[in-house]
């Protein structure tokens, strides 16, 4: 909407060239950045999947007709979360289709 410099009506005002405002650090919120990526990758190379994940791993090798749906379930008692329990299960079926190509 453009100003009209007029003192009534539906875009009344002084007519302003607007600043642009720099990106603050709250507007950056929750994006994974390239340090804690690495740091986290490093991580999992070195320490390996943990007892619940391996788990859902294998869940996730065993298929099923329900597994999509046991996997959450098992996750979110786990994990605390809707989304969280989403998020493992996405994770840690990335995590299987790395190894598959590893062994092909």
């Amino acid at each position: 909407m453009a100003v009209t410099g007029l003192a009534k009506g539906k875009n009344a005002g002084h007519k302003v060239t607007k600043i642009a405002k720099a990106a603050r650090p709250s507007q950056r919120k929750g994006r994974l950045g390239k340090r804690v990526a690495l740091c986290r990758e490093i991580a999992r190379e070195v320490v390996g999947l943990s007892p619940y994940e391996r788990r859902i791993l294998d869940m996730i090798k065993t298929g099923g007709a329900s597994a999509e749906k046991r996997i959450y379930k098992f996750a979110k008692r786990r994990l605390g979360s809707h989304k969280r329990a989403i998020a493992k299960r996405e994770d840690i079926k990335e995590v299987n289709n790395q190894q598959r190509a590893k062994q092909a």
